[in-house]
């Protein structure tokens, strides 16, 4: 098997060293790439020896080989933790807040304690009661969840994540809650709350009302008393007003969500993981992975080579269903819900790379048929896997009464995640997200500056004969492409970059994928800074008709520390926890 660290990129071994790689005491690397991936190649594999039904040896060689060529990698925790003391493999959580002192508390002291092994929370806020109502115990007057939000962002400042990873967590509040005022502007100052995404649980309701300018009725979560009302239309001005300045809230689409939820028998899915691309129950957890499709791609026949990508896919729903057996859960309510389900989450990353590679523009109909044709494979070959699975080692433990039929080993097995940090080790574009620049500096972790060159975009400029030194030397200075001397029109047309995509082409290409996905898809509409509130609304509400399970814009220059913006001529990369 051929060596890992030819492969990876001077930018990978940077992020490996300051965030993956074992250190001893002083703080000195003691692990090379190899040795991490044996390590979680073991660790995971170890998992056969309690079923019997596998050849264990063997599967630690598929899984390392996966690995090794960077054609799958598992999320950071799995890679941080697998075969060490702490053993937390799972990338994110759902934690449950009730409508109590006790209940507030304990959501916190469960959220530090997620936080510390690793992984993000997702919470709703919506069984809060709102701000001014009456506490019967001491006939005061509550709060409301905007002040407990705001414990819960100080709380999770002080605890890092395993010493690693920045805490990140999803803030949700239905968009009947009496205080979504106050929760829809509560990061107009950008700097409250840096700890949280946002996002306003839409329903059916609601947007019916936007459609018929209708109002919405406000309801007190103590006992479901109308507590006013507003207009919706006014309502959705206020969200996509605030989401337009400065990034948040974004929306989940929770009736679309509940209706895709496999298992209603276990309860109702009110909350996601910190990017959205997983809706979970209370106390659940799901552990993802990603496969980079610039390794799927075949040069001989100019497309994907379906046999590769079938044979991954096999291997890494295996990988991720032992996962969820040699995790070692931060509570023991997790555990129960985790086993219970077993919920995976492949997705994939490198997509606008692949489209490079097809010589597709990212947004035309060919990209998004490529799109549909991917995702139906990859969710019938995911979904034939854990059948296997669970034919040999049962059916996840509450799929009676769930809207699966046995043999099914995990009740999903589908999600896009964003791979900030994996798809830097696979030297590969971030899950289905356009190219932001092909010239790019990221600043990473602790700030550090690394020059990032698009692999696919270098090949091309070789292939047309082009001067790579002047190309770049133009690019660093801010030129963009179109104005670049001597690029032909043809590779002008396809490679595209973020900016340069029509923000509905972006949904419908979300949508495509959510077709094909039965968790959620992670994926943020770039908007140009000249865009409006009611540029927001449309891609809104176009993301509702079109099925997605919720959706995030990011207008240019709208948010401080974005994960890419344009900075004097280059692109800066703040690498935060929340990807």
């Amino acid at each position: 098997m051929p060596s890992l660290s030819p492969s990876l990129s001077q930018n990978a071994m940077v992020v490996l060293k300051r965030r993956y790689l074992r250190k001893d005491g002083d703080g000195a690397v003691i692990e090379t790439p190899e040795m991490l991936l044996e390590r979680v190649s073991e660790n995971v594999a170890s998992v056969d020896h309690l079923y019997d039904d596998r050849d264990a040896e063997l599967e630690i060689k598929e899984f390392l080989e996966v690995m090794k060529e960077l054609r799958f990698l598992p999320n950071s925790p799995t890679l941080m933790n697998a075969g060490t003391a702490l053993q937390q493999l799972a990338a994110c959580f759902v934690v449950p807040v009730e409508d109590s002192i006790e209940g507030i508390f304990d959501a916190l002291k469960w959220a530090a304690i997620i936080h510390q092994s690793g992984g993000g929370t997702g919470f709703s806020f919506s069984r809060l009661r709102p701000s001014g109502d009456v506490v019967a115990s001491t006939s005061g007057q509550a709060s409301g969840p905007l002040s407990f939000m705001k414990v819960f962002d100080v709380a999770t400042e002080a605890v890092r994540q395993g010493g690693r990873r920045r805490g990140a967590s999803m803030g949700v509040l239905r968009v009947d809650h009496p205080d979504i005022l106050q929760f829809i502007h509560s990061k107009d100052d950008k700097q409250t709350m840096s700890n949280f995404n946002i996002s306003v649980g839409i329903t059916d309701e609601f947007m019916a009302a936007v459609e018929s300018d209708d109002t919405v009725v406000l309801r007190n979560p103590r006992g479901g008393a109308k507590a006013g009302e507003m207009r919706a239309r006014r309502l959705l001005e206020e969200i996509c007003d605030s989401a337009w300045r400065t990034g948040d809230p974004g929306v989940l689409f929770l009736d679309t969500i509940e209706r895709a939820n496999p298992t209603p028998n276990m309860g109702t899915i009110e909350s996601t993981n910190p990017c959205g691309e997983v809706p979970l129950l209370p106390f659940e957890a799901c552990n993802l992975g990603s496969i980079n499709l610039v390794k799927m791609y075949d040069d001989v026949s100019g497309g994907i080579d379906w046999e590769l990508l079938g044979d991954t896919i096999s291997t890494a729903i295996r990988f991720l269903d032992n996962v969820i057996d040699a995790s070692k859960y931060p509570l023991p309510q997790i555990d129960e819900v985790v086993k219970g389900n077993r919920k995976v989450g492949l997705g994939v990353m490198g997509f606008a790379d692949l489209l490079l590679l097809n010589n597709e523009r990212y947004g035309s109909r060919e990209s998004l048929d490529t799109a549909s044709r991917l995702m139906s494979f990859m969710m019938d070959r995911a979904k034939e896997e854990s059948a296997s699975i669970g034919s040999s080692r049962g059916s996840f433990p509450n799929i009676d009464g769930s809207n699966l039929t046995v043999p099914m080993r995990n009740a999903t097995v589908l999600s896009i995640a964003p791979t900030g940090t994996i798809s830097m080790i696979a030297g590969c574009s971030s899950g289905i997200e356009p190219n932001f620049a092909f010239y790019m500096a990221r600043h990473v972790l602790d700030g550090e500056e690394l020059v990032d060159i698009n692999h696919v975009f270098l090949d091309r400029i070789k292939a047309e004969g082009l001067d790579i030194d002047l190309v770049l030397k133009e690019m660093s200075k801010g030129t963009s492409l179109s104005e670049v001397p001597g690029i032909p029109d043809a590779m002008l047309e396809v490679f595209v970059t973020a900016h340069d995509i029509d923000p509905l082409l972006q949904v419908e290409m979300q949508a495509r994928f959510q077709e094909h996905v039965d968790n959620g898809v992670s994926k943020t509409i770039n908007l140009p800074r000249s865009s409006t509130p009611d540029d927001v609304a449309d891609v809104f509400t176009d993301a509702y008709r079109r099925g997605c399970k919720g959706i995030t814009v990011y207008r240019e220059g709208s948010k401080p520390g974005q994960v890419l913006t344009a900075v004097d001529g280059k692109v800066g990369c703040f690498m935060c926890g929340k990807i």
